[in-house]
């Protein structure tokens, strides 16, 4: 596939953690750059068609699904306290 070359600015500590991510990978910067930017333009068709679909299908949640959901994320939050 033909490649077009282009020029961005990034932060300089990006630069140096995909500077070093290229090389721990023995890859381009510019290949690991196209990987990246490949990889978050999936992600965002992804949560689009996602987003798209609940619009299509979904119905605002009733009162108990809300309770539910809130007792879920406590419980949650409980099950998770102190890993991260």
């Amino acid at each position: 596939m033909p490649s077009v070359k282009t020029a961005i600015s990034i932060e300089e500590p990006l630069y140096r953690e995909m500077d070093s991510l290229a090389r721990e990978m023995k890859v381009s910067r510019s290949n690991l750059y196209s990987r990246a930017v490949s990889e978050y333009l999936q992600n965002h068709k992804s949560w689009k068609l996602f987003e798209d679909l609940n619009k299509a299908y979904g119905d605002p949640p009733e009162a108990e699904e809300k309770t539910l959901r809130t007792k879920r994320r406590s419980r949650h939050r409980k099950l998770v306290k102190g890993q991260w």
